[in-house]
């Protein structure tokens, strides 16, 4: 669906560039109407700035760019007046009658009300969480797999192709510290005395894994040479931790549709395969003994190692491989990795690794989230039960359900430090934002219960009579959400959806505390049906987005 926006914004640079023909105004560029929806009341539902922007090109006065502007305005059914205000503010007012008009067409739409088209589809991937498979997921995982599956319900509800992956990270040192902690603790577990390695993993969740396969597998690789016991205890290891893995991955709800091997691409020879695809186009060097990515010719600060002088592959290798295998192999269109903020640093190895495969830059995103930091009320918590040295996401999922975990994970942009405060999120009343929103969608669903009890569903409702302040401003605010949706899709930022839902809740609140909705006035009660029914849409869909439920019925405490 096109945004009223962009069309109100189409109208204000037809106008501009009407009043250049006229020639009222200098032939300077004009792209953008800079339209932006307004905050405070009396200066209209948008405003442009347009005129204050081409002041000093155009030479004029910018309250008299805006006059002009003005006097050439087309008419248009959303608009009630346009109305020039200093310095050269554009404020346009949407009519009462529009608004009311659109109630219908929300309620047509239904499942597809804010679904907008940026993506066109094409094919789009984003891969999140892709934690080394060492250990249960922790609170940060948690961010990143909130971050990341808001991300792809929200592109494909703007119109992408959308795949989920998991890498899995089954090569390198990372797994190999862990399969010796594993036998470490294995054969403690018969008490034998056998040290865990300094650059192991020393909590509770490996003693936990050893003790699970000791329960299968009995005492046998107790007797084997140390190299094939920890080849085939870390075969297992990780085949639990993987379970593990899936199962909170589940529980959060998230649905992963591929999850891919790092080992697999070195054990088929596509890690060779991509290093030759980037020395045909001129980014290897020999040098050392080693293989070398020349990324510097593409704007990196220094070159890499890609294949070691002992024949071992780096991270990068893999890395490289594993996005060609992506854009390459599989041709997505376009890629988004989801990473934490200490993977900064490899960053732009990785974004000259995708060029030197002939990538354009624009079609690979990495987002970077910041830290989480888990408390309650105002202490610190430093550890799992479960996890020992940090926190795990199902502790968090046990004390305060997904619902509340994905709401908070979500509720501040990527580049900012998140406070997860547990007693706040696991508190049912209305300073706690999850509860307030789902609170608010229950309620609609109760007056719609009450409504049908009471035979009001047979009504029409004619849209015509909500006109009070509160329909308008509540119908005002249920026809921003598919502007939300474009500016969370645009700029990957889903936060904007927590805000949003927040703020609709809010004003249904408003609306509801103001305005009966089931009175004697049976047509005004079906008209305002129809605006619960509206609002109920809005806050579903918002909550879908973000990967929560909607829940019809919810206790008051």
């Amino acid at each position: 669906m096109s945004l009223i926006r962009d069309d109100l914004a189409t109208a204000i640079v037809a106008a501009a560039a009407a009043a250049q023909a006229a020639g009222d105004l200098p032939a300077v560029g004009i792209t953008d109407a800079h339209l932006e929806r307004t905050t405070a009341s009396g200066r209209g539902d948008y405003a442009s700035s347009l005129a204050l922007r081409l002041a000093r090109a155009a030479g004029m006065p910018p309250l008299a760019i805006a006059q002009q502007v003005a006097a050439r305005m087309s008419p248009h059914p959303a608009i009630e007046r346009v109305e020039v205000a200093a310095p050269g503010f554009l404020n346009l007012h949407i009519s009462a009658a529009w608004l009311q008009s659109q109630v219908d067409g929300i309620l047509e739409r239904d499942a597809n009300f804010g679904r907008v088209d940026i993506g066109a589809g094409k094919r789009l991937q984003v891969e999140f969480v892709s934690a080394n498979p060492t250990g249960y997921l922790t609170a940060v995982a948690g961010r990143a797999g909130a971050l990341g599956d808001a991300l792809a319900h929200l592109l494909a509800f703007a119109g992408y192709r959308v795949e989920r992956e998991f890498y899995i990270n089954d090569a390198g040192n990372q797994l190999q510290a862990f399969t010796r902690s594993i036998r470490a603790r294995f054969l403690q577990s018969l008490g034998i005395a056998e040290a865990v390695p300094d650059d192991g993993y020393h909590g509770p969740a490996i003693i936990e894994i050893a003790n699970q396969i000791r329960a299968v597998e009995g005492d046998r690789f107790a007797h084997m040479a140390a190299a094939d016991a920890e080849r085939e205890l870390g075969r297992l290891g990780l085949a639990i931790v993987l379970r593990s893995i899936k199962e909170d991955a589940e529980r959060f709800g998230i649905r992963f549709d591929v999850w891919f091997s790092e080992q697999s691409l070195h054990d088929r020879g596509a890690t060779l395969s991509a290093i030759e695809h980037i020395e045909r186009r001129g980014f290897v060097a020999q040098r050392e003994g080693a293989v070398w990515f020349t990324s510097t010719e593409l704007g990196d600060e220094r070159d890499h190692v890609l294949i070691r002088s002992n024949g071992a592959p780096t991270y990068l290798a893999a890395d490289i491989a594993y996005h060609h295998d992506k854009f390459v192999i599989r041709g997505f269109d376009r890629v988004i990795d989801v990473w934490g903020a200490d993977h900064h640093g490899h960053v732009p190895a990785m974004k000259a690794g995708v060029r030197a495969l002939g990538i354009e830059p624009e079609q690979f995103t990495v987002l970077l989230h910041q830290m989480v930091t888990i408390k309650r009320g105002t202490e610190i918590v430093r550890m799992s039960k479960r996890a020992g040295d940090y926190v795990a996401l199902r502790d968090v999922i046990d004390e305060v359900g997904t619902d509340a975990a994905r709401y908070f994970f979500l509720s501040r942009s990527t580049s900012a430090h998140i406070d997860f405060d547990l007693e706040l999120a696991a508190r049912q009343s209305d300073d706690n934002p999850v509860y307030y929103v789902q609170y608010g969608h229950a309620r609609t669903s109760s007056i719609l219960r009450r409504a049908a009890e009471l035979g009001y569903e047979s009504l029409r409702g004619e849209v015509g009579l909500l006109s009070t302040e509160e329909d308008l401003a509540l119908i005002r605010k249920i026809l921003q959400f598919p502007e939300v949706v474009d500016l969370a899709a645009r700029s990957l930022e889903p936060h904007h959806l927590t805000y949003y839902a927040r703020e609709l809740a809010s004003a249904f609140s408003q609306f509801y505390e103001n305005c009966r909705v089931l009175t004697d006035d049976r047509d005004l009660s079906a008209a305002r049906l129809k605006l619960v029914r509206a609002t109920r849409i809005a806050l579903r869909n918002c909550l879908a987005l973000m990967g929560m439920s909607a829940p019809d019925r919810m206790d008051r405490d």
